[in-house]
């Protein structure tokens, strides 16, 4: 699943930029240090992180416990979110090029054959992991290929392209759901995925330009209704145990009093943590609708995937599982300051 759009424009001026190599000239390739970073830019290394916690979610989602089949999904989809990473820089390579000449490909670092090379290869090893998980996961993953596809071969530039976006994040959280028991269990929490995967799409189709109003606000109201709907959903406790109500609401439980369990408790920590990573964000793109302000609230958006699918996970009752995915996001930041990291960007 490729994520959001386009990477940000720099503020270079573009009438004095030198021009960019040829996508097609014979340049040698850049040595080995240089080529190394040139494929964790293409790839989007930091957004990896955001990656991982569409499958345990829908492992939670689908009454299971994460194992070490469960490495193979996960494998799945970071192999189908990195090929449509590089497939996205392939397929707007001519855009590119004047747009954002610093790119790996625009830039000569990276052969555009290369990068389509490693799309197809990327695709394949991610169904071939599906596979290794079992037919139900392969059945997900195939679908899911074609529409990472689709998105940046026809639809990404189409009024169709936030709702491919969307489905592709949904599609990953139920590929881990299929492989670990019942896609079916986790249908709500990929719906609830997808529409904030829908909401940071349609803001990222600006980012370059800025000048949307109606997108942040938007997204904005699809974020107040989402932690709503998250945190007011029963939590699936194991079996054996009735479901109570999350803080606030009312709910059958013992005694016929409202309760709050430590998985109620957590779903709510984790779901305003969602809400305050991407709420202000959109709030200033909405104020000022500068590209980069509107830049700001997509790399927020996209961040704030972790903290939402940590309070799915929560809400199916997994609370040690939300934790460790609640854990990916500091350690997504850290990874990204690392000097080697620091000009590689997240959409």
């Amino acid at each position: 699943m490729t994520h959001t759009a386009t990477p940000p424009v720099t503020p270079e001026d573009r009438d004095t930029a030198p021009a960019p190599p040829s996508a097609t000239d014979d340049t040698p390739p850049p040595a080995a240090p240089n080529r190394a970073a040139a494929w964790a830019e293409l790839v989007r290394l930091p957004a990896l992180f955001t990656v991982p916690g569409d499958t345990l979610a829908g492992v939670a989602a689908a009454g299971a416990r994460p194992g070490p089949r469960t490495l193979l999904p996960i494998g799945s989809s970071l192999c189908l979110y990195a090929a449509g990473m590089v497939l996205n820089d392939w397929a707007d390579r001519a855009e590119d090029a004047v747009e954002r000449p610093h790119r790996p490909l625009p830039s000569g670092r990276i052969r555009p054959a290369a990068a389509l090379s490693a799309a197809c290869g990327l695709t394949g090893a991610g169904l071939l992991l599906a596979a290794r998980a079992g037919r139900p996961a392969l059945a997900v993953a195939a679908p899911l290929a074609a529409t990472v596809w689709a998105y940046d071969l026809a639809l990404k530039h189409t009024p169709a392209g936030p709702a491919a976006m969307a489905a592709a994040r949904g599609l990953d959280l139920l590929m881990g759901a299929a492989a670990s028991g019942s896609a079916r269990k986790a249908a709500p929490s990929a719906a609830l995925l997808g529409c904030h995967t829908l909401a940071v799409t349609a803001v990222s189709r600006r980012e370059t330009t800025g000048g949307s109003v109606a997108a942040p606000l938007a997204a904005l109201a699809a974020t107040g209704a989402l932690t709503r709907l998250v945190t007011h959903r029963r939590v699936r406790l194991p079996a054996g145990r009735r479901a109570a109500a999350a803080p606030g609401l009312p709910g059958p439980a013992p005694g016929g009093a409202a309760r709050t369990t430590p998985a109620g408790a957590v779903t709510v920590g984790l779901a305003v943590a969602y809400a305050a990573t991407a709420a202000r964000p959109y709030v200033h793109a909405a104020l000022n609708p500068s590209p980069p302000l509107t830049q700001r609230a997509v790399v927020s958006g996209i961040r704030a995937t972790v903290p939402l699918q940590a309070a799915l996970t929560a809400r199916s009752g997994a609370t040690a599982t939300s934790l460790l995915i609640a854990a990916l996001a500091p350690a997504g930041r850290l990874f990204a300051r690392r000097r080697a990291m620091r000009k590689v960007s997240i959409t």
